[in-house]
């Protein structure tokens, strides 16, 4: 098979007999997982001379680990885009993957400037140049601080759920470190709020509540693939964490540290 598709995962030190491998879990930081059946693996493929890929063989389903490996990276990102599970657990549990972040902080950056967009096209200003310039710096900081704020308040109604729920229905102990990493990369669809600024005016709204709604179904999908549980309580821990999160907007409306009346078409996708 070819090579061109790894995926970004790191060729293991050839054996005895010239056969390199991918890191053993032994010596990875956590185990891989077979992509159709959630079972932990061992290895993903072994690389023979020449660059003649054997793809490992899931001893539980009897199907390829992590087809992926020898894909396009376009290809796996359209997968993802799909919301399918083998993509997501492609991307989690067999990849090294570090941007987690930077991500949020730029997907912060592009709500932050979305918001504060939104409110200086709505203001009429005729102050100074130097007070105007500072007030719309400290607009868009005042931003960045709702924002990262509210996905903080997201996060802590999803985990506070789980906390809860999850020791009811599983056995083993779920990872909340690597559920916080899924969340943060299947947010990425935040991204789309700049082109969505860019590139059209009168259907804004239309185009923020496809983004959140595709935000949450990912995030959703993250959920589910991460801790290998049912749609249920996947689906709950989104609501709960939306609610938390509508409550620190309503606090935010209350004591006016919010944009008021000029952010309602934004406040109003947050359902």
């Amino acid at each position: 098979m070819g090579n061109g598709g790894r995926s970004g995962l790191q060729q293991g030190k050839g054996n005895a007999e010239g056969v390199a491998a991918t890191p053993t879990a032994a010596s990875a930081s956590c185990q891989y997982r077979c992509i159709e059946c959630n079972q932990e693996a061992k290895e993903l493929y072994r690389d023979y001379n020449h660059g003649v890929l054997k793809i490992t063989i899931c001893k539980s389903c009897q199907k390829p680990v992590d087809k992926y490996i020898e894909y396009d990276p376009v290809i796996i990102l359209i997968n993802a885009i799909l919301c399918k599970a083998q993509a997501y657990r492609h991307i989690l549990f067999n990849t090294q993957i570090n941007i987690h972040g930077k991500l949020c902080i730029f997907c912060l950056l592009c709500e932050a400037y979305l918001r504060w967009w939104q409110l200086q096209d709505s203001n009429q200003n005729t102050a100074p140049d130097d007070l105007i310039r500072y007030a719309k710096e400290w607009d868009f900081y005042r931003m960045f601080a709702i924002a990262a704020l509210e996905q903080t308040a997201y996060f802590i109604g999803i985990f506070t759920f789980l906390w809860v729920q999850l020791p009811m229905t599983v056995k083993e102990k779920p990872s909340f470190i690597l559920l916080l990493k899924a969340l943060l990369l299947s947010s990425y669809g935040k991204l789309l709020l700049i082109p969505a600024v860019i590139w059209e005016h009168d259907y804004t709204p239309l185009c923020l509540k496809l983004i959140k709604v595709f935000v949450l179904t990912s995030n959703f999908q993250a959920i589910r693939v991460t801790l290998n549980v049912n749609r249920k309580p996947c689906f709950l821990a989104v609501l709960s964490g939306l609610l938390l999160e509508s409550i620190v907007v309503y606090f935010f409306q209350r004591v006016e540290w919010d944009v008021g009346s000029d952010y309602a078409i934004y406040k109003s996708q947050d359902f």
